[in-house]
């Protein structure tokens, strides 16, 4: 195999590089173009029907860019936008929830996953309906955490502040009994150690990021795209308005390394 046009990756904003982090520890030998819509993020206020628009016009800029493959790294695209992508791209579109729920069903042993998220992908309902298309005796408890995505942004990775909300959060669904946790938003994955400080040993963390990246892995496999295993892969970074400080954070906390971020205007 030597298919060496980029896996091109979308989100909403930033959050989305924790997909890529995982894609680059993963497949170090794939390039990978990176966009975030930085000039309309969040998409979670908005209505279904413009995140698709959104959704597609980024998925046509990556086109533009010859990706070989769409992973939609954003869980409030990936509840709303993944059947019309997959019909209006002919290359393979990935998204987190499905692998997200794919791997927490595997490591439930009391049959009860928790899903946390942004409010729209709570709303959505998106991994209950993942997880009961393959087993609907798995019972899920969704909690929304509204305020987990601005601690995040602002930096506060370790505080006592991020502390007390995670538990605020998570008291209920631990109290109902849950055995898994589904981190259902892409920015989560920087709060993995302050999660696990709260958690019990018992309960089982599942990254939907990592799990997108394993799911990526397999149909590169499957059709035959991956790159040289020789090749050194790129990743390259844009987004449609500058970046905030949330990308200093994000960078210095997934250690990514990246070059000069380009700008690119929405059409």
């Amino acid at each position: 195999m030597n298919d060496s046009r980029p896996i091109g990756v979308f989100d909403s904003g930033i959050g989305g590089l924790t997909v890529v982090k995982a894609l680059r520890d993963l497949l170090a030998n794939e390039n990978i173009s990176y966009l975030g819509d930085t000039a309309r993020v969040p998409y979670g206020p908005k209505s279904p029907e413009t995140v698709q628009r959104y959704a597609v016009e980024l998925a046509q800029m990556l086109m533009g860019k010859n990706a070989k493959a769409l992973i939609v790294a954003c869980n409030t695209v990936s509840s709303v936008a993944l059947p019309l992508l997959t019909k209006k791209f002919s290359v393979p579109v990935i998204g987190v929830i499905d692998p997200g729920a794919r791997a927490a069903l595997q490591a439930t042993r009391n049959r009860h996953i928790g899903v946390i998220g942004t409010r729209a992908t709570i709303r959505s309902g998106a991994y209950e309906k993942a997880v009961r298309a393959i087993d609907n005796r798995v019972r899920v408890s969704s909690r929304a955490c509204p305020l987990l995505v601005p601690l995040i942004e602002e930096g506060l990775l370790d505080d006592d502040v991020t502390d007390r909300m995670i538990v605020r959060y998570l008291e209920p669904l631990l109290a109902d009994g849950i055995d898994t946790l589904v981190l259902g938003c892409t920015h989560y994955p920087l709060l993995t150690g302050a999660i696990t400080r709260v958690l019990s040993s018992e309960i089982m963390l599942v990254d939907s990021a990592q799990n997108c990246a394993r799911a990526v892995e397999k149909m590169l496999d499957r059709q035959s795209l991956r790159a040289a295993p020789a090749n050194r892969g790129e990743l390259h970074v844009a987004f449609t308005d500058a970046a905030d400080n949330f990308l200093n954070v994000a960078r210095d906390a997934l250690q990514l390394s990246f070059g000069e971020i380009e700008l690119r205007p929405l059409p």
